[in-house]
């Protein structure tokens, strides 16, 4: 087995592998002595089937599978033997390649198609501006993070009345039908809904002011046009909706109607752990704490994208366009369009430049994370995950054990490993780069993001 090399230019290199019959006919041959082992077949006992036959039947697969995993091996060991750094996969050669005879060749070449990456070097100093924008605070960001948090602890509290158009109601419906009619119509205990979903506002308008014991005669699919809201309200299956026709009759039993929780001792406990705040003002200073490391980490989001604009612009790498358009194409066969993929081909070389990029970076200065830093960050990311469900105070053990549970898949690993390695590569840019500091309002921020 032989491999060549033939460079087409510094991003496109083609690679020969010749194949002599030495190279697979000892093992091609222990497959089938091992098939002839096994082989039942009509006619001979097993194990006992003339090797010519079992040849006639297996070789020629049995070849093809060999021969293909000669190449797949050679040409992983030739690439990092000779340290190519790809991009892509190889692909058979459309130009340089001949058709195969698997049937009377003996001997085999096959040529493949090699995207290269460029070499460049990163090379940014005081010279290169980036801007980073500051978010300032303002009044009507700190009461929507209170008026979040005041949601999130409330409950629903029994009233008497229907007063908000917002209450849940719990009662008994039922259908009415026609009194000189043998049907007999849908009845449902303890039904229950939310006036807030209800769609039509003058059906609506006939609960405004009722009370428990009271009873409002309305069309439940127009209330509710949604099917499986009334199978929902009606306990019934959705097979039975055409069914649900005409007026309904509801008794309201339970009124309840959804109270924020209190500015008190037991919220701040709930938030933030036991007495670690003990007062309203400490509470507000801890949620302006919480609203600007929030704002910080928006602020240096939209710096990443902006990193990631300026060096991408300030290095315009070349790429081996059209190999990696064929790479995408067959690799993304039967998922997206030639055409689709045209379309966005633009876009990909702008990912993969930033990708090479960050490569480059941290190979340049020598970037590394150990185990200690990826575990903490793991921890933090288990910690937000919890305090999605307000659980914000995790005993440290149990969090380090579900961190290391998220370590332990290998896609999740990765995910956090990389994100890790792109916070240092922006923070040794923030480092070298001119920061060009700009404060602006939460509305222009977002409107940033419109010009994209």
């Amino acid at each position: 087995m032989d491999i060549t090399r033939e460079n087409i230019n510094e991003l496109n290199t083609v690679l020969k592998i010749k194949i002599q019959k030495n190279d697979y006919y000892t093992k091609v041959e222990d497959i089938l002595r091992d098939y002839k082992k096994k082989l039942k077949m009509d006619g001979f006992r097993p194990g006992k089937v003339p090797f010519g036959l079992v040849k006639k039947l297996y070789y020629k697969p049995v070849l093809v599978e060999e021969v293909n995993k000669i190449i797949s091996e050679s040409l992983l060991k030739y690439i990092s033997d000779e340290k190519l750094r790809i991009l892509g996969d190889p692909l058979p050669s459309e130009k340089k390649s001949d058709p195969i005879d698997w049937d009377t060749q003996t001997d085999f070449e096959f040529s493949f198609d090699i995207g290269l990456a460029p070499e460049f070097e990163v090379n940014l100093s005081k010279r290169d501006k980036i801007p980073y924008y500051s978010i300032k605070t303002d009044k009507k960001m700190t009461e929507s993070y209170v008026e979040g948090y005041t949601k999130r602890f409330g409950s629903y509290l029994e009233t008497d009345q229907i007063e908000t158009g917002e209450e849940v109601l719990t009662g008994d419906i039922k259908q009415v039908v026609d009194n000189t009619s043998d049907k007999q119509g849908i009845h449902t205990e303890k039904a229950n809904f939310s006036l807030g979903v209800m769609k039509e506002e003058k059906i609506k308008n006939k609960f405004m002011g009722a009370k428990k014991g009271d009873s409002i005669f309305f069309d439940l699919k127009k209330a509710f046009p949604n099917d499986s809201e009334i199978a929902g309200i009606l306990k019934i299956d959705k097979e039975k909706i055409p069914e649900v026709m005409g007026d309904f009759e509801f008794t309201v039993n339970e009124i309840s109607v959804f109270v924020n929780a209190k500015l008190n001792q037991e919220l701040y406990d709930k938030i933030f752990g036991k007495d670690k705040i003990k007062s309203e003002e400490e509470f507000f200073t801890e949620i302006e704490k919480e609203i600007q490391t929030n704002l910080d980490k928006e602020s240096d989001m939209r710096f990443t994208l902006d990193t990631k604009e300026k060096l991408v612009r300030k290095l315009d790498l070349k790429l081996p366009d059209e190999f990696m358009n064929r790479w995408l194409i067959k690799t993304n066969e039967g998922k997206f369009t030639k055409e689709e993929i045209e379309k966005d081909f633009d876009h990909f070389k702008e990912d993969l430049m930033w990708q090479l990029i960050k490569e480059e970076v941290v190979k340049e200065q020598k970037l590394e994370i150990n185990e200690e830093e990826i575990l903490s960050y793991a921890k933090e990311v288990t910690l937000k995950q919890f305090m999605q469900y307000g659980l914000a105070n995790v005993p440290d053990d149990q969090l380090e054990h579900y961190a290391k549970e998220l370590l332990g898949k290998d896609d999740e690993r990765k995910k956090l490993t990389d994100k890790l390695f792109e916070d240092k590569i922006v923070n040794y840019v923030k480092n070298t780069v001119k920061i060009e500091e700009k404060k602006i309002s939460a509305d222009e921020f977002n409107k940033l993001y419109e010009k994209k």
